[in-house]
């Protein structure tokens, strides 16, 4: 149990917003996922797993490799970047 805690308490607290917006059983939304901590590593897993479009966005360049190699996210923005926050807010 001292093992699992953490994971379910990670996992049903971001869970829980997805239920609440309709995003675990309608796959091909886009999702935006603020940090790559313990809530966003499980933001990124839940998000592909339930088909969706994940962008991880981070202050920390080094995470990139991370998010997309290890937990399957589809793009990468680093906040502190203004060129890539620019491409982000035109519109499709």
């Amino acid at each position: 149990m001292d093992a699992a805690a953490p994971l379910l308490c990670a996992g049903i607290t971001v869970f829980s917003p997805l239920k609440d917006h309709n995003l675990v059983s309608s796959p091909g939304k886009k999702i935006g996922v603020v940090g790559l901590g313990g809530l966003g590593h499980m933001a990124v897993k839940f998000g592909k797993a339930f088909g969706h479009h994940v962008t991880v966005i981070s202050t920390s360049p080094s995470k990139e490799a991370e998010a997309k190699e290890r937990l399957g996210a589809d793009d990468f923005i680093i906040s502190t970047n203004p060129d890539q926050l620019q491409v982000c807010l035109l519109p499709y």
